[in-house]
């Protein structure tokens, strides 16, 4: 994911210059209009992250583990319910990328590389990222970055995304694409990249005020800060990312860790999650010729001295092998630390998919089971729950289980993605249209929305409720479409009711 801020400010300038490709005819894109006597609204921020949130998962940016993301999403709403601002309903990702960098897009919208929550130290570092990236969206910073902007930096920033929207409709291979970014790019695009030293200092001290309200130790930022100018400064070591985007000063270090002191040092214990999420995607993000066993060795039994999260780690490097005899190893590591830890949900979920790996449909039933009366409506364990039921052939139980959940909890994109596709395994194909359409209005597709709901409508048999619950969601949709209100309010699913009808 190279010069992602670049791709970013970009897309935001396209979005400010609609006269570069002309007016989005399903009203998609906001029509922002002259950037130096225009503002961007709230409304249009969030179309333009949305945008760019959707164009990194289409093309499979996005680390879409349910365990990893209810994890950082857990982690950025405790910071970002500190942030007092009511227009923003922010979203955190974790991006499939081993470099060390994280990103604020508009409208909330925050991601970050799986290297940098690997290369963390502790769970207040990570913290203090995200409450840094959380600033820079309530301050504004990206639209004023675009309102500051040049016609010339528009023009070109307008014909990279062009590029970009270019490639990604035509399939053009990623080298071709490239070659047309860079030809296309010229010299404003350095003048576009990352954020004013003012910017950089209000996001420090806005941010590490989250950072303390939200009960993490406010060195986690200087912290952080300084680990990445040591990395820099190793002989032979690469710029991290992060330090391009966001450059890194003694002075500014001095700066947050004198703010810290001032809002008060605390002794913080990282919690059992942040742990076991880094160990997991350690081993998602190394090479595939990797020899885990040996990486792990330390931790191949109960009897060596390693700690349950290292053990955690072998287990999950064991399955990443693929094979039967590392998965009965895992499971047999992944049942210790269940008998011993009961109270965390990830040993629950690693032992079903454990178990899932080496055959035993059964035997991972029975764990989820028991983790969902532990744990009811925790999506990690339910989007297992499915998919083990799923392996058994019991489709229509693992929709029912799927639509309890994401009528108490909203599900995210690729959770709405998967409803559909086990729908239409359980012969519920209307409902499989429904959740499809609802993944369109998520990305902000509502006329891709609007068609599956049409496709929906189509399906022989259906009941007065489900003809009536589609109809009503086309004319809501279509109120949206044409007019360009805000698109956002109707960005949360309202999945069928759980009432017997035939919608679940």
């Amino acid at each position: 994911m190279q010069r992602l801020s670049s791709v970013i400010l970009i897309a935001i300038a396209l979005a400010a210059a609609p006269t570069a490709l002309g007016q989005d005819s399903r009203g998609d894109l906001p029509d922002i209009g002259n950037p130096a006597s225009t503002t961007i609204t709230l409304d249009d921020e969030y179309k333009i992250g949305r945008m760019i949130v959707k164009g990194l998962r289409d093309t499979g940016q996005i680390v879409e583990d349910p365990e990893v993301a209810e994890y950082i999403q857990s982690v950025g709403s405790a910071l970002a319910s500190h942030a007092h601002e009511g227009g923003y309903r922010f979203h955190f990702f974790v991006v499939k990328d081993p470099g060390i960098n994280a990103f604020a897009l508009p409208g909330g919208f925050i991601g970050v590389n799986a290297g940098l929550l690997t290369a963390t130290a502790s769970e207040s570092e990570l913290a203090g990222v995200l409450a840094h990236e959380i600033a820079h969206v309530t301050q504004r910073h990206i639209a004023r970055s675009v309102q500051n902007a040049g016609r010339t930096n528009m023009a070109s920033a307008a014909a990279v995304l062009a590029a970009i929207l270019i490639g990604a409709t035509t399939g053009m291979p990623p080298d071709a694409l490239m070659g047309t970014i860079t030809a296309a790019q010229g010299l404003a695009i350095q003048q576009q990249i990352g954020f004013t030293r003012t910017n950089e200092a209000e996001a420090d001290r806005v941010g590490m005020t989250f950072l303390a309200n939200s009960g993490f130790d406010p060195t986690g930022m200087p912290s952080f800060f300084w680990t990445m100018q040591q990395r820099s400064g190793s002989a032979g070591a690469m710029i991290p990312e992060l330090l391009r985007s966001h450059p890194v000063t003694t002075e500014r270090i001095a700066e947050t860790r004198d703010r810290a002191e001032q809002l008060g040092r605390r002794s913080v214990e990282d919690s059992t999650s942040y742990g076991l999420i880094r160990e997991r995607l350690r081993i998602q993000n190394m090479p595939p010729e990797t020899n885990f066993r040996e990486l792990y060795a330390d931790a191949a039994n109960a009897d060596l001295p390693s700690s349950d999260q290292r053990r955690y780690g072998r287990a999950m490097a064991l399955l990443a092998e693929t094979d039967a005899a590392s998965a009965a190893e895992a499971v047999g590591l992944l049942k210790d630390l269940v008998e011993r830890r009961p109270d965390v949900t990830l040993y629950h979920t690693g032992l079903g998919v454990a178990q899932l790996a080496h055959g035993d449909g059964e035997g991972s039933r029975k764990t989820l089971e028991r983790a969902l009366e532990l744990f009811p409506r925790n999506v990690p364990v339910t989007v297992r729950y499915a998919q083990t039921l799923m392996y058994l052939g019991q489709a229509g139980l693992a929709h029912q289980v799927l639509l309890d959940l994401f009528n108490n909890v909203p599900p995210t994109p690729d959770q709405a993605r998967y409803i559909a596709l086990v729908a239409s395994a359980a012969g519920d194909t209307g409902d499989a249209y429904y959740y499809m359409s609802e993944y369109h209005v998520m990305g902000g597709d509502l006329q891709m929305a609007i068609d599956q709901l049409h496709l929906a409508l189509a399906v022989p048999d259906l009941n007065a409720v489900q003809r009536q619950r589609f109809e009503a969601r086309i004319e809501e949709l279509k109120e949206y479409l044409p007019k360009g209100r805000k698109a956002r309010e109707v960005a949360s699913p309202a999945t069928p009711d759980d009432s017997g009808t035939g919608s679940g």
